[in-house]
């Protein structure tokens, strides 16, 4: 699970490059946010487009205790206490910037970033394709 805020840019990157990247026989990412936006922001889906990634029907959702209690991890993404804690769920914080109301070389650096931070995680844990 990639949490943030607004479930409108960083953890949809996120859960979107790690599905396009792990093996989906033994892992899947989903996101969620603890104050969902409306809508994926549109600097987001235009730079997820950019590497063959549609995010342009997308949608923000609530991150509850009860989604929450699936993950087996969860990745949060500037949410801070308002993540839920999860007993028996590993934990991470990535602290990356926002990408809302960025330029696009920003919103592509923060994404190139968020694929870094997923191919390590990937490979770390032996979920490769």
């Amino acid at each position: 699970m990639f949490a943030c805020v607004h479930n409108a840019g960083r953890s949809q990157m996120a859960a979107a490059l790690f599905n396009q990247l792990a093996n989906p026989s033994l892992a899947r990412a989903e996101s969620a946010g603890t104050k969902p936006g409306h809508a994926v922001h549109p600097e987001v889906v235009a730079a997820m487009a950019e590497i063959d990634l549609d995010l342009s029907t997308a949608s923000p959702r609530m991150l509850t205790p009860e989604l929450a209690r699936q993950a087996q991890m969860i990745v949060t993404m500037g949410c801070g206490d308002e993540c839920p804690v999860v007993p028996g769920a590993r934990r991470d914080d990535w602290p990356l910037d926002d990408p809302k109301g960025r330029t696009p070389a920003e919103v592509r650096r923060i994404r190139d970033e968020i694929r870094r931070r997923v191919a390590d995680l990937i490979q770390r844990e032996g979920w490769l394709r």
